[in-house]
C-alpha cells in the first residue's frame, strides 16, 4: 500500500516537473533577445497585452499554428511577428495562408501544394479578384454562404490582418519609421500619417501621462509638435532589425522596457505575466498529462492494475493542478471570474469535470472515474484550443455581460452544470464501450459505475436548475423580464427537466440500467445545442454569431453521440461481457426474450 501511495505522489511530481520544464529561462541570447522583444506592452482589443500575445493570436488566426518552417528552421510567433514588421519582402517569401478550397486555388490559378500553405507573395497578385469575391460573400448571411464564398471571405479577412500587421509600425513601402520621423512636415506626410493610424492593429506607445489609458498608434503619435521617446526607440528598433544588428536591436528593447516600466509599471508587469502564462501553456501541457493518465488506466487492463491505477490517478491529480494554474492565470490577467467567452467555458467545464473524476475516484477507486475525467478533460482543451483560433480568448466584455457579480454566479453555476452533465453522458458513453469489450462482466463494477453516474446527475441537475434561476434573475435586471424563450434560456431549461426525467425515470422503474444510461448520453446532445447550437441560429440575445466550422463539428459529435445510444440499446446477447438485466424467466416460459412492457 505505501508503495502505491508513492507511485501515485510519484507521477503527479513528475508530471508537474515536466510541465514546469517549459518556464526555465533560456541561456542569455547571443543575438536577438527576440523573449525580451515579446514582454513590451502595447493596446489591442481594449486592453494591455504583451506584443507576444499579438504574435501568438495573429499566427494563429493566420496559419492555424503558431510557428512558421522557414529556410530550414522554426520560425516563433514573435520573430515571425518582427519580419512582418521589418522586413517584409522576407515576410512574403514565408508560407502562412492555409487554403484549402480547390475553387478559392482554382480562382486564383495557383496549384495545390503539398503542404496546403502559401506567402503571401504567391496571393498578392489575386488580391483585387480576391476582394471582389469577398464583396460579392459579404453581402450574404454566413449561414447562408457556400462553401467556396465561406473560404474567400475567411481568406480575405487573414491577409487584411497581415496587411494590418505590416502596416503598423511603418507603412510598408516607404524607407522605415525613422524616415517617416524625419519627414513629418514634408508633403504628403499627413496622409501617410492617417493611414498608419487607420490601419494600426495595435498601439505600442504609452500613454502622454503616467496612469493615463490614452495609448496611441504610430500615425497618432507622428503629427505631434515633439517626438516622444518611445517613437524614437521604435524607429532605432525597426533600423536595428532590418540590418540584422542584434546589438543594436537588444537596446532598443532595453530602452522600450525602461520606458514602459517609468510610465506605465503596471503594464509592464502585467505584460510579463502574460508573456509567461504564454510560454507556459498549461493548457496544452495538460492535454498531455491527461492522455498518459488516460494511457496508464488502459495498461492497468492488462498489467499490474492497482499499480497502473494509482500512477494514473497520480497523473489526473497533476493534470487538474496544471489545469488550475492555467485557470487561475486568466482570472488574475482579466481581472474576471473565470468564464467569460466560450473559450474560456471549454476550459472551465473540462476543469470541473476533472475535479470531480477526482473525487469519484477517490471514492471508488476502480480507476474508471480516472479514465473518463482524464478523457473528458483533454476533450475540453481540444476544443479550446480550436476555439482559439478566432483570436485573443481574454478578449473584452461585451457591455450586457459586465457584471463580475453575474458571471460569478450566474455564469459559474450553469457551467459546472454542463460539466456535470457531460460528465455524466461520458461515464455513460465508458459504460456502453465497456459492456461491448470487455470479456467477463464485473457486478460490482458496473454497480460502482451506475452509482456514479446517477450522483452525477443528481450533482448536474442541481447546479443546472439554480444556474437557470440565476440567469432569469440577472435577464429581469438587465432586459426587465425574468424569461423570454430566448433560445439560449430554453437550452438551459432543457438541461434541468431532461436531468430531472432521468431521475424520475429511474425512480418510477420506467428506466434501468441500460436504459439511464442511454439517456444520460443524450444529455450530451441538449447540453452541447444549450452551449454552442443556440450560437449559430443567429436569433435570440444570446446568439453571438454562426460559426460554419462548428456546426459541422457540432453535427459530427450529435451523430456520434446517437451511434452510441444505438450501441447502448442493442439486446444483451451482442454484448461481450452478458449479464441478465432481470431476474431468469420462470420455468415453463420462454427464457431469454424480453418483454416489451419490461423496463431497459
Amino acid at each position: 500500500m505505501k508503495l502505491e501511495r508513492a507511485v501515485t505522489w510519484f507521477a503527479a511530481a513528475l508530471a508537474l516537473a515536466g510541465a514546469a520544464m517549459t518556464l526555465l529561462p533560456d541561456a542569455k541570447p547571443r543575438g536577438f533577445d527576440v523573449e525580451a522583444f515579446g514582454h513590451l506592452p502595447v493596446l489591442e482589443g481594449g486592453r494591455v497585452k504583451p506584443i507576444d500575445s499579438i504574435a501568438r493570436n495573429a499566427l494563429l488566426m493566420i496559419r492555424g499554428k503558431q510557428t512558421v518552417p522557414f529556410e530550414g528552421r522554426s520560425l516563433g510567433p514573435d520573430e515571425w511577428l518582427l519580419d512582418v514588421m521589418f522586413r517584409p519582402e522576407v515576410a512574403d517569401q514565408q508560407e502562412v495562408f492555409v487554403i484549402d478550397d480547390p475553387e478559392v486555388l482554382g480562382l486564383l490559378g495557383i496549384q495545390q501544394s503539398k503542404n496546403r500553405y502559401y506567402g503571401f507573395a504567391t496571393l498578392a497578385p489575386h488580391i483585387a479578384e480576391i476582394q471582389r469575391q469577398y464583396n460579392a460573400a459579404e453581402a450574404i448571411e454566413p449561414q447562408l454562404r457556400s462553401r467556396f464564398q465561406s473560404a474567400v471571405v475567411n481568406l480575405f479577412e487573414r491577409m487584411f490582418l497581415y496587411h494590418r500587421l505590416k502596416n503598423t509600425v511603418q507603412l510598408e513601402g516607404t524607407p522605415g519609421l525613422a524616415a517617416e520621423i524625419a519627414a513629418r512636415g514634408a508633403p504628403g506626410a499627413a496622409q501617410r500619417q492617417q493611414a498608419l493610424a487607420q490601419l494600426a492593429h495595435f498601439r505600442p506607445l504609452l500613454p502622454a501621462t503616467a496612469g493615463g489609458d490614452d495609448w496611441r498608434s504610430v500615425g497618432e503619435a507622428l503629427p505631434a509638435a515633439n517626438v516622444e521617446p518611445g517613437l524614437e526607440q521604435w524607429a532605432r528598433l525597426g533600423v536595428a532589425y532590418r540590418a540584422q544588428d542584434p546589438a543594436s536591436f537588444n537596446r532598443s528593447v532595453r530602452d522600450l522596457e525602461a520606458t514602459a516600466a517609468l510610465g506605465r509599471p503596471d503594464a509592464i508587469s502585467h505584460a510579463r505575466h502574460e508573456w509567461l502564462f504564454n510560454a507556459a501553456q498549461p493548457f496544452y501541457s495538460g492535454m498531455v498529462i491527461y492522455v498518459l493518465a488516460l494511457l496508464a488506466v488502459f495498461v492497468s487492463w492488462a498489467w499490474r492494475p492497482v499499480l497502473m491505477q494509482r500512477l494514473a490517478f497520480g497523473l489526473l491529480v497533476a493534470g487538474a493542478l496544471v489545469h488550475t494554474l492555467g485557470l487561475a492565470s486568466r482570472v488574475i490577467l482579466q481581472g474576471r471570474p473565470p468564464v467569460t467567452n466560450l473559450y474560456s467555458s471549454a476550459v472551465f467545464v473540462g476543469w470541473a469535470a476533472v475535479l470531480l473524476g477526482v473525487l469519484l475516484e477517490r471514492m471508488y477507486r476502480r480507476g474508471f472515474a480516472t479514465a473518463v475525467a482524464a478523457a473528458a478533460g483533454f476533450a475540453s482543451l481540444i476544443v479550446a484550443h480550436h476555439l482559439s483560433s478566432d483570436g485573443d480568448t481574454m478578449e473584452m466584455m461585451r457591455a450586457v455581460l459586465d457584471s463580475n457579480f453575474w458571471l460569478a454566479t450566474h455564469v459559474i453555476t450553469i457551467t459546472i452544470g454542463y460539466s456535470g452533465t457531460f460528465l455524466a453522458g461520458a461515464m455513460a458513453i465508458a459504460w456502453v464501450i465497456r459492456r461491448h469489450v470487455a470479456r467477463r462482466e464485473d457486478p460490482a463494477a458496473t454497480k460502482a459505475i451506475g452509482a456514479m453516474t446517477y450522483g452525477v446527475i443528481c450533482f448536474a441537475l442541481f447546479f443546472s436548475f439554480v444556474g437557470t434561476v440565476l440567469g432569469g434573475i440577472w435577464a429581469d435586471q438587465s432586459w426587465g423580464r425574468f424569461w423570454g424563450w430566448d433560445p439560449k434560456e430554453n437550452g438551459a431549461l432543457l438541461i434541468v427537466l431532461w436531468n430531472a426525467i432521468i431521475l424520475h425515470a429511474r425512480w418510477a422503474g420506467y428506466a434501468r440500467e441500460r436504459g439511464i444510461m442511454t439517456m444520460a448520453i443524450f444529455g450530451n446532445v441538449i447540453t452541447s445545442f444549450s452551449w454552442f447550437g443556440v450560437n449559430m441560429l443567429g436569433v435570440g440575445l444570446h446568439s453571438y454569431g454562426f460559426m460554419d466550422e462548428a456546426f459541422w463539428a457540432l453535427s459530427a459529435f450529435v451523430g456520434s453521440q446517437l451511434v452510441f445510444m444505438a450501441f447502448a440499446l442493442l439486446p444483451a446477447r451482442f454484448w461481450s461481457a452478458r449479464r441478465a438485466e432481470r431476474p431468469a424467466p420462470a420455468s415453463g416460459t420462454k427464457g431469454g426474450s424480453e418483454g416489451a412492457s419490461q423496463p431497459v
